[in-house]
């Protein structure tokens, strides 16, 4: 009894971190007025974020990684400095303190990797998704799926940890025996805890690989 009421209060404190990191990188996102409907998503932003966060990054740079034009680059550095995010020097754009705080905070929500070609995959790029104790959010995974495939995906899928180990969503299959070599290099890349959701996106390039899966992601972040 105990432990389900601990379990189910790390779980709302967990919702509700989610539901204000969505917020904050929505509003980065939205429509400005006024002026043109932006022509990026708020998963642009999310990963120019990751991107900055690795290196000092250009704004052509940033744009190639992107996958869009030089003035949608130029208008997510401005948004992001605009929410004191980043920052520019000579070097390209950097996260200040506040964006560390911000990548911190989403690191601990989700967690994201490139993956080799296996028994799940469906294309030549290949990224794996971890968010962290949603499990109760996924159905079928075909909303997943589809929010992959919108964004250029081939195809995705979806599987939960649940009792130490992986299995999809309505169905008896034995993920270990019938994808070994997804589940070994999975489970020692991502590393999932109990209630995790696993979501492993394919697609041509990792550029469209990375949105479809922080797309497939965001569906299963609670954003009440």
């Amino acid at each position: 009894m105990i432990n389900s009421l601990i379990a189910n209060a790390q779980t709302i404190i967990m919702e509700g971190a989610h539901a204000s990191l969505k917020k904050q990188l929505e509003e980065i996102a939205a429509e400005k007025a006024p002026g043109p409907s932006p022509s990026f998503s708020v998963l642009h932003v999310l990963l120019a974020i990751e991107y900055v966060a690795e290196n000092p990054t250009g704004r052509k740079q940033l744009a190639e990684m992107l996958g869009v034009g030089e003035g949608v680059a130029r208008t997510i550095i401005e948004r992001l400095r605009a929410a004191r995010l980043v920052a520019v020097s000579r070097e390209g754009c950097f996260l200040t303190e506040e964006g560390l705080r911000l990548h911190k905070r989403y690191g601990e929500a989700l967690s994201k990797a490139e993956i080799g070609k296996n028994e799940l995959t469906l294309a030549d790029s290949n990224v794996a998704v971890l968010v962290r104790n949603c499990v109760q959010r996924v159905r079928s995974g075909m909303e997943q799926r589809d929010e992959a495939v919108r964004m250029g995906a081939k195809g995705a899928t979806t599987l939960l940890f649940r009792n130490g180990r992986l299995r999809l969503p309505s169905s008896d299959i034995d993920v270990d025996r019938t994808y070994p070599r997804f589940t070994k290099e999975a489970m020692n890349v991502l590393r999932p805890r109990d209630n995790d959701v696993m979501i492993v996106v394919s697609a041509e390039t990792r550029t469209r690989a990375e949105l479809g899966a922080l797309a497939a992601a965001w569906t299963v972040l609670n954003c009440s």
